[in-house]
C-alpha cells in the first residue's frame, strides 16, 4: 500500500528582538543562522525543516516584532506572513528576563487564534536574579503550552518538539465591552469576505495602524477603503478618551493579572558584576575606557598572536610547496600562473588561507565573545550622545555600531529607521569609514607590525571623517520625523565557550566559501589584464593620482581594484606589499586608510541599492569614493609634514 505523503505544516518563530529565536530555529533544524547577544542579529526570515513522527515542519526564523500594531517595515514582513500566509503553529519565544515587555506581542497572538507554543527561554538568567516563573500557571491562565528552555544550551528543545501535536488557540485575552465590540463587528462587515483574523485586524484599524490598509489592499480586493476609514472615525468619536489608551489600558491589566500570577521574586543582597559592568560600560565617562580596553586587547592580540601564526603557517606550509613549484615547473609563462605575482596559488590561495584565515580566526574568537557577553548593546547607548551631534537620534546607533561586524547586515537593519533623513546618513556613515569585523582585524594586523602609533593614527583619522562626513550630511539634508530611542539592554552575562567556537567557526566557513573564489578569480583577473597590457595601460593612466597624489608605489592600483572584489583580498596584496618592502610607515597607514574609505563591497552596495534604490545608491557610492581619494591624499600630505 502506497504511503500517502503528509503535507508539511508551518511553523513561525515570533518574538521580541533578542529573545532566542535563531537559537531555537538552529536547535529544530540543525542549521546554523547566526546568533548574539544584542537585537537586530536577524535582518531577514529565514527557514529550514525537520520531521517528527514521518510529519514535516517547515520552520520560519523572522525578525524580531514587539506587537501587531506596526512601526517599521521590517515588523510589517513579520506580521503580513502571520495574517495572510497564516503558519499553522507559532513559537512565541519569551525572554524569562523580559516576561512583561513579551506578554505585549503574546496578547496579539493570542487574539490571532492560531495555534501557539511558547519557548520561555533563559530561566537560568532570572533564578541568578531570585526570579521564579510559574511555568504551569502561566500556561494555565494563557491556554497554551509553555516549555522552560535554554536555548544556548540546547534546553528545552526536546520537550519543544514534543509539544507541537499539543499546539492549540490560546485563551482570548479580553472582551473590549459593548460599544468597542460593537464597532468590531462593523469595521468587520467592511472588510473582504476571503480575509482571515477580522477581529483582530478591525482592532488594529480601529487604532489606525499606518500600514494595514495598504496591506490588506495589496492581497484582496478593498473597495471600500474610504467608508472604512469613514467608520473608524466615526467609532473613535464614540470614545470619551483615546480608543488607544481604552485598548491598552484592558491590555496592561491583563498583562499585570499574568505577571501576579505567575512571578514571584526574592530580595537579591546586591546587584550582580555584571549589571554593575553594563552600567559602567555605558557611562559618559568610564564607558570610554572600557571601550579603548576591549579595541587595545584586539590589537595585540592581532598584533601577537594572529601575526605570528599567519608567518609559521608561510614558513612551515607555504615556502616549501612554493620552493618544489619553483623545482618542477621552470621560469616563465606557467610558474607566473602558479607563483607569480598574481599566482593562482601565490595571490588566490595562499593569500586567503594563510595570511587572512589565521588573522580572522583570533579577531572573530574575540568580537564573537565580546558580542555575546550582551556589550554591543551598551555600546549603543555610550556613542548616543556623540550621534546626536550629527543629527542622528539614538534608534541610529544600533544599526551604525552593528557596521563593526557587518556592513551589509547593518544596512539592511536601518529599514527600522522611520526618518529618511536619518536613514541616509546612517547608510552612508556605515558604507564610508567604518571597517567591518574582518577588515578591521586585518587593518590591526597590518599597523600592528609598524607599533601602535600607527594603528592610533589610523584610526583617530577613520573616527575625525566619519564624525566631519556627519556634520556635514546634517547640515545639507532637509529634516524630517526623527524616532524616539528604546533600547533593549541584555544582561551582560558570561559567553558560552562553545557557543562562540562554534560562531566562530561558521563565520570563517562562510568567509571561506565565499571568499576563496573570490580571491581566485581576483588573481586571474589581475594576471590576464597584466599579461594583455591593459593592467599596465591603467596603471600608466593612475600614475599622477596614485604615485604624485596618494604617495603609493603604482603596484597600489592592484590594491584598488581588488577592494571592488573584496576588502579582505586588497588587504592581503598590502601584507604582501609590505613583505616586499614597497610601502613605507607613511603609505602603510595612507593605505589602511583609503581601503577602508574605498569602494563598499558588492553585498553592501546591493544592500544599499534595496535600502535606498538604485539612483541614491550609486550617489553615494560615487561620493564615497571621491571622498576617500581627496581624504587620502590629505593624510599623506599631513603625514609627510609631520613625520620625519
Amino acid at each position: 500500500m502506497k504511503k500517502v505523503k503528509v503535507p508539511p505544516k508551518r511553523i513561525a518563530i515570533i518574538g521580541l528582538p533578542n529573545t532566542g529565536k535563531s537559537q531555537v530555529f538552529n536547535n529544530l533544524t540543525n542549521k546554523y543562522t547566526m546568533v548574539a547577544n544584542f537585537p537586530f542579529t536577524t535582518v531577514e526570515m529565514k527557514s529550514g525543516t525537520f520531521n517528527i513522527c514521518d510529519q514535516t515542519y517547515e520552520v520560519i526564523d523572522t525578525p524580531g516584532i514587539h506587537c501587531l500594531y506596526i512601526h517599521s517595515e521590517e515588523e510589517l514582513f513579520v506580521r503580513d506572513l502571520l495574517v495572510f500566509q497564516q503558519p499553522d503553529i507559532i513559537i512565541q519565544c519569551i525572554d524569562a528576563t523580559r516576561l512583561k515587555q513579551s506578554l505585549t506581542l503574546t496578547f496579539d497572538l493570542l487574539e490571532l487564534g492560531i495555534p501557539m507554543v511558547i519557548s520561555l527561554n533563559a530561566i537560568d538568567e532570572i533564578m541568578k536574579k531570585g526570579i521564579w516563573i510559574d511555568s504551569e500557571s502561566l500556561s494555565k491562565n494563557l491556554g497554551v503550552p509553555v516549555i522552560e528552555s535554554v536555548t544556548i544550551n540546547d534546553i528545552g528543545t526536546k520537550e519543544l518538539k514534543s509539544e507541537f501535536s499539543a499546539a492549540r488557540k490560546g485563551k482570548a485575552p479580553v472582551q473590549y465591552g459593548e460599544i468597542m465590540e460593537e464597532g468590531i463587528i462593523e469595521i468587520e462587515k467592511l472588510l473582504p469576505g476571503s480575509l482571515s483574523f477580522k477581529r483582530k485586524l478591525s482592532l488594529l484599524i480601529l487604532l489606525e495602524d499606518p500600514y494595514l490598509i495598504d496591506s490588506i489592499r495589496n492581497i484582496s480586493e478593498l473597495d471600500n477603503s474610504i467608508k472604512i476609514r469613514e467608520k473608524t472615525k466615526e467609532i473613535r468619536s464614540r470614545f470619551r478618551n483615546n480608543i488607544s489608551w481604552f485598548i491598552n489600558q484592558k491590555k496592561n491589566a491583563w498583562i499585570e493579572s499574568i505577571c501576579s500570577r505567575t512571578i514571584r521574586k526574592q530580595e537579591v543582597s546586591r546587584p550582580r558584576f555584571s549589571e554593575k559592568f553594563a552600567s559602567i560600560s555605558r557611562h559618559p565617562v568610564y564607558g570610554i575606557p572600557i571601550l579603548l580596553g576591549f579595541i587595545i586587547m584586539m590589537f595585540y592580540s592581532v598584533v601577537y598572536f594572529a601575526n605570528v601564526i599567519t608567518a609559521w603557517m608561510h614558513d612551515v606550509l607555504w615556502f616549501p610547496i612554493e620552493n618544489q613549484i619553483n623545482q618542477l615547473v621552470p621560469a616563465g609563462f606557467w610558474n607566473e600562473f602558479l607563483v607569480g605575482d598574481y599566482g593562482l596559488l601565490t595571490f588566490g590561495v595562499s593569500n586567503a588561507i594563510l595570511t587572512v584565515l589565521p588573522i580572522l580566526s583570533v579577531f572573530f574568537l574575540l568580537f564573537n565573545t565580546i558580542e555575546d557577553m550582551g556589550y554591543i548593546p551598551n555600546l549603543s547607548v555610550l556613542l548616543k550622545r556623540f550621534s546626536e551631534k550629527v543629527g542622528l537620534s539614538g534608534s541610529a546607533i544600533m544599526p551604525i555600531t552593528l557596521g563593526f561586524g557587518c556592513k551589509t547586515m547593518a544596512t539592511l537593519t536601518t529599514k527600522s529607521l522611520r526618518s529618511k533623513k536619518e536613514r541616509y546618513i546612517a547608510i552612508y556613515l556605515i558604507a564610508f569609514a567604518l571597517p567591518c569585523a574582518p577588515q578591521m582585524a586585518l587593518n590591526m594586523s597590518i599597523l600592528g607590525n609598524l607599533g601602535a602609533r600607527a594603528f592610533v593614527i589610523a584610526l583617530g583619522f577613520l573616527v575625525l571623517v566619519e564624525i566631519v562626513a556627519g556634520l556635514f550630511l546634517n547640515k545639507i539634508l532637509k529634516n524630517d520625523s526623527t524616532n524616539d530611542f528604546i533600547q533593549a539592554l541584555p544582561d551582560i552575562r558570561m559567553p558560552n565557550p562553545r557557543a562562540v567556537i562554534k560562531k566562530t567557526y561558521y563565520k570563517l566557513s562562510w568567509f571561506l566559501k565565499e571568499a576563496i573564489p573570490i580571491f581566485v578569480y581576483s588573481a586571474l583577473f589581475l594576471f590576464v589584464t597584466d599579461k594583455i597590457g591593459l593592467l599596465g595601460a591603467l596603471k600608466n593612466i593612475l600614475k599622477p593620482l596614485i604615485i604624485g597624489f596618494l604617495g603609493f608605489p603604482i603596484e597600489m592600483v592592484d590594491v584598488l581594484i581588488l577592494c571592488m572584489a573584496r576588502h579582505e583580498a586588497a588587504a592581503g596584496m598590502i601584507i604582501k606589499l609590505i613583505q616586499a618592502g614597497k610601502l613605507n610607515y607613511i603609505q602603510c597607514i595612507v593605505a589602511v586608510t583609503i581601503t577602508t574609505m574605498f569602494v563598499p563591497c558588492v553585498a553592501n552596495i546591493m544592500a544599499m541599492i534595496k535600502e535606498l534604490k538604485l539612483k541614491s545608491a550609486l550617489i553615494m557610492v560615487i561620493a564615497i569614493n571621491a571622498s576617500a581619494f581627496v581624504l587620502a591624499g590629505i593624510l599623506n600630505r599631513i603625514l609627510i609634514i609631520t613625520i620625519k
